[in-house]
């Protein structure tokens, strides 16, 4: 065993929200507290859910209420988001911080505190951006290119991901890793009844937005229907694009063969899988793809867009690839359907019995340890170093980055003499020390509001009794 080291994962998409960002550091963390390691989870308040919380196998979560303005991402003010970031990192000790995603705020920025702290900064990476449209340059100059400077090291969920990672935020590509994402296999297990039993039916869990092809969705629909009388769809997901794909279930009258499920929670996604035997991936841009996994798990065939990390994802005979083109994706749905027809698909037992060799998160979590450790190797940045970074990465945006840089070390120094992060009290003892409620059951929530009805009951037919005794 490797010595237990102290982390902070942070990022803006956590629990409660699902998504492939929350499921990749939730099973990450327990899998990393199963190992001796001491982490935390740092994201934003959702709703009603702030402060400290505490998750499966003691993982605390702090839900910081930052206030959210775009798409789950927090709105930060940097500098004024120091004293909370120092404050947490002092009371657990923090020795790594780990970010997550692009599009968090939240991860830049408290990479940002770490490395000025002398905090060991890793950064994961789960999506791909291009490098024209002017989002993906902004997004490019500001989030990867200048953040991402002072890195000790970097994690991507595919090599193709890896590739589009180094040239947008000019790292060294030996600061970079690749580690691909995991499923909770034993969460997604076949059901060969249905599978085999069925009619054809074909399945798409996502988001109906533009980057996950949602118009090709729209196109390609009413096409197989119009082929295959008998072939059914389920589209379980939501977003802009959703009123689209309604108006024309509605224009082509194929609300009966196709159902809309809306928003599934994560815990009923194995449910509506198994009702199928294709799983359609139609997006646009994609760096690893979770929910093929969770699909083949499940014994589906898979047809997918050829996009981004998704053909290094599965073995050839499990998935069939089409350039993202509403006729490419057309043929390739329609041969996926011939060969159900035809009994050639792989029997989803033993398609199961395969992926759940292929993607185990004690696999991602012992190599994730093996960055962190790489990470713990560096020495610590020295302030005059990370500033030359910044002038390093371009001139331009640079002296800006210089000058936020220059206020916040400023800031730090006073916080330091005012209060010195080693007298900050450590926060160690709080799982051992909270009061664990016991769950009831729904037998004895029913038995004791019971009693109480009939408690209630007894004294309405006292009191008149009792009230006659006082007058008399």
């Amino acid at each position: 065993m490797t010595k237990p080291m102290r982390i902070a994962l942070v990022s803006d998409f956590f629990c409660p929200n699902a998504g492939g960002v929350e499921t990749h550091i939730y099973f990450l963390a327990q899998c990393l507290l199963k190992s001796g390691h001491k982490v935390i989870v740092i994201t934003h308040g959702y709703g009603p859910r702030k402060g400290i919380r505490y998750l499966r196998h003691g993982l605390k979560v702090y839900y910081i209420p930052f206030p959210v303005i775009y798409n789950g991402c927090t709105l930060t003010s940097i500098i004024g988001d120091l004293s909370t970031y120092r404050w947490i990192y002092a009371r657990e000790r923090i020795e790594i911080v780990h970010g997550h995603s692009t599009f968090s705020s939240m991860a830049h920025v408290a990479l940002f505190h770490g490395w000025q702290l002398g905090l060991r900064t890793v950064f994961t990476d789960h999506s791909l951006f291009g490098f024209a449209d002017a989002s993906s340059i902004l997004m490019n100059l500001l989030a990867m290119q200048y953040s991402l400077a002072q890195l000790n090291k970097a994690i991507c969920v595919s090599y193709t991901s890896k590739e589009n990672t180094v040239l947008r935020s000019r790292l060294d590509p030996h600061k970079v890793s690749t580690i691909p994402n995991a499923i909770q296999t034993q969460l997604f297990l076949p059901d060969p009844d249905q599978f085999y039993n069925n009619p054809t039916t074909i399945v798409y869990l996502g988001r109906l937005v533009y980057r996950k092809g949602a118009d090709l969705l729209c196109d390609v629909i009413p096409r197989i229907c119009a082929r295959y009388p008998h072939v059914h769809f389920v589209i379980g997901g939501d977003g802009e694009k959703r009123i689209e794909i309604e108006q024309m279930l509605e224009r082509a009258d194929l609300q009966l063969r196709v159902r809309m499920l809306g928003m599934l929670p994560h815990d009923e996604v194995r449910s509506v899988l198994v009702q199928g035997q294709i799983f359609v991936n139609t997006s646009l841009t994609e760096a690893f793809c979770s929910s093929i996994v969770e699909a083949a798990s499940c014994g589906l065939h898979v047809v997918s867009t050829r996009v981004g990390g998704v053909p290094e994802v599965l073995p050839p005979q499990y998935i069939t690839l089409a350039d993202p083109t509403p006729r490419a994706l057309f043929f390739a749905l329609c041969e996926s359907i011939d060969r159900r027809e035809r009994g050639e698909l792989p029997d989803p037992v033993e398609k199961h019995k395969e992926i759940e060799k292929m993607y185990v998160w004690s696999d991602v979590a012992a190599r994730t340890e093996i960055v962190y450790e790489s990470a713990m190797k560096e020495p610590r940045m020295k302030w005059s170093e990370g500033l030359r970074r910044y002038v390093d990465a371009g001139p331009g945006f640079g002296l800006v980055w210089m000058l936020a840089t220059a206020m916040n070390m400023l800031l730090i120094t006073i916080l330091q003499w005012w209060q010195p992060m080693e007298r900050i009290p450590a926060g160690e003892s709080d799982w051992a020390r909270r009061k664990v409620v016991p769950q009831r059951n729904w037998k004895e929530k029913e038995e004791e509001k019971g009693g109480r009805n009939q408690g209630r009951k007894r004294e309405e037919r006292l009191d008149p009794e009792d009230d006659r005794r006082r007058t008399t």
